[in-house]
């Protein structure tokens, strides 16, 4: 390729031809500041902040959008380029709800962090304001559109990367504002709850329902029992908000944390997971001896997926495992047999998960996810919740020493703890259907091929003379690929995995916000957070599901075997068209 020289601040640098003026500028070692710009999602040049002065040309140029040329002199710190930053975001506060000490982004909001460093004055400009909709609250988001700022990542997010579209830019000029259309509350219209928007959002305009209120109230009765577990991705990225480097793994401390809080017991949601595994892997099987089966089957743990294939795929349904996802698998263990065994009624047991993802929020309300006759899950915190609550009760997380998880559900395989990454669930399962097929463990627990974050991977696994070839897909938009080619007859897989989020739950819309600086730095969050789960995999003694002694026990004492009557009736769900609106 081409290579072009140029000139940033007078320090001489050399790039591709094509290259962005951001980039470039970057790579000579100078930060341009950005609010609209997201790499490899927008770059709409609107907001203004990241111009510079270009030599010769007649008005400053929009780094985000331009390109490079040869011999071109950047300026990106002049006077008039500092002014016009420091003015634009000045017009944005003027039309900005600036409740800055009640936000949750407060201290971690992208336009306080500019306006803080260009000393910008919060009320220099005043006058009208856009009358904002009040949005209709719904089970897992927030939406306050007098705190958005347009920048569109939002839309971008759930058109280009997820493909549902449902939201986008209503009205002109100073009237416009981000919504559905017909300015539809979310919950009105084909939303997945995935929350993707909410990560990439740099105000405070997009949070999760905060649910945190509900589980104090919980911990405050003494005649509940409060038992929460954790998801897998969970522990690889609460650090971060502790100020921990992304991809550290804080387990122990938070466990140490959660009973500090006081719940009366902590348990691990990686334990269901291997019991997933189990009640899935072992209907693949008998799916495929089945020839009237509906064949691939594909996995069912993240319902920001499920969601989506049944507002716009309902037809494929049937493709669908039956089995619940870990979380809902997880509640529905305690109230039944975790209930019977510690002679509690499961009336009075309030179950607490912690998980990645908003979707799970409105997974608890799903239909046939009452096991035990109560609700499987009472409340669904996300990472950022369960730090918020860590704060609020006065816990020094980093100074805490490393804790335990609870028996007897506590105990997990690392199997388990791969669901958290995209491509963990297929192996974790590859790891379980191998030896089961064949008899004796794989020859290399590392199932490589389906790991990583490329959009749409494959795979051929030779079961002894039985080949199965397998596919992993996450986001949406690579979801929908899949789901055409099936559709058109052109799929030959006979499993495949799919996770709504970008990277698997380690981005899911409820972890950690990352700002824009690092990502268009090029900071890769989905392999650092996934990584720390490998690390801990590679090292562990158990890392297949079914040598998990608490699943040998579960289905020695009460489930007899994996998808017998009694595994059906707890373990396993339905589905259902969704009408779009």
């Amino acid at each position: 390729m081409k290579e072009v020289t140029l000139k940033i601040n007078d320090i001489s640098v050399t790039v591709p031809e094509g290259t962005r003026i951001l980039d470039a500028a970057r790579q000579a070692g100078f930060n341009v500041p950005t609010l609209c710009y997201y790499k490899d999602l927008c770059n709409e040049g609107s907001c203004r902040i990241c111009v510079v002065e270009v030599k010769g040309a007649r008005s400053l140029v929009a780094s985000c959008s331009a390109v490079v040329a040869e011999g071109m002199e950047v300026y990106t710190k002049t006077p008039k380029v500092i002014n016009a930053r420091k003015t634009t975001l000045e017009l944005i506060l003027s039309n900005h709800n600036r409740s800055c000490l009640s936000c949750v982004r407060s201290g971690n909001c992208e336009l306080q962090k500019l306006s803080q460093e260009y000393g910008c004055d919060d009320v220099a400009y005043t006058g009208d304001k856009t009358a904002v909709v009040p949005e209709l609250p719904n089970a897992y988001l927030v939406r306050d559109n007098s705190k958005c700022i347009l920048c569109r990542r939002c839309v971008a997010m759930c058109e280009k990367v997820q493909s549902v579209g449902v939201i986008g830019a209503n009205f002109r000029g100073f009237n416009t504002t981000i919504g559905c259309a017909f300015e539809r509350p979310l919950g009105a219209v084909d939303c997945v709850a995935c929350g993707q928007c909410i990560n990439v959002c740099p105000v405070g305009a997009l949070t999760e329902k905060d649910d945190t209120d509900i589980v104090v109230e919980a911990l405050n009765n003494p005649e509940k029992t409060v038992i929460v577990g954790t998801a897998p991705s969970v522990r690889v990225a609460l650090g971060e908000e502790f100020g921990n480097a992304i991809g550290t793994d804080t387990e122990g401390k938070m466990v140490t944390a959660l009973r500090r809080i006081g719940f009366d017991k902590v348990f691990d949601v990686n334990m269901t997971a291997d019991l997933t595994i189990m009640e899935e892997g072992t209907e693949f099987l008998s799916r495929l001896q089945d020839k009237n089966a509906a064949l691939p089957m594909i996995t069912s743990c993240s319902p920001g997926w499920i969601r989506f294939i049944e507002f716009n795929y309902p037809e494929l349904l049937p493709h669908l495992s039956s089995c619940k996802s870990p979380q809902q698998m997880f509640g529905a263990v305690i109230k039944t047999y975790y209930a019977e065994k510690m002679h509690l009624d499961p009336k009075n047991i309030v179950v607490v998960s912690v998980m990645p993802c908003t979707a799970k929020k409105t997974e608890i309300f799903r239909e046939d996810q009452n096991a035990s006759g109560y609700p499987d899950i009472d409340v669904v915190l996300t990472t950022r919740e369960l730090a918020r609550l860590i704060k609020r009760y006065g816990i020094d997380y980093n100074s805490l020493a490393n804790g335990e998880f609870d028996d007897p559900l506590g105990k997990s395989s690392t199997a388990g703890y791969l669901f958290g990454a995209t491509g963990g669930v297929m192996e974790a399962a590859l790891r379980t259907v191998y030896e089961k097929v064949v008899g004796e463990p794989a020859p290399s627990l590392d199932f490589k091929a389906v790991r990583g974050t490329k959009g749409i991977k494959s795979a051929t696994v030779d079961l002894k003379g039985t080949k199965v070839k397998v596919g992993v897909a996450h986001s949406l938009s690579n979801a929908r690929q899949i789901l055409e080619d099936i559709k058109a007859g052109k799929c030959d897989y006979q499993f495949i995995e799919i996770m709504t989020c970008p990277g698997g739950c380690v981005n899911g819309g409820g972890q950690p916000i990352v700002s824009s600086e690092k990502i268009n730095a090029g900071v890769d969050v989905k392999a650092l957070r996934a990584g720390a789960i490998y690390k801990a995999d590679k090292k562990s003694a158990l890392r297949t599901s079914h040598e998990n002694p608490v699943v040998k026990t579960l289905y020695a004492e009460y489930f007899g075997e994996p998808n017998s009557h009694k595994a059906h009736k707890i373990l396993h769900t339905t589905y259902h068209k969704r009408d779009k609106m």
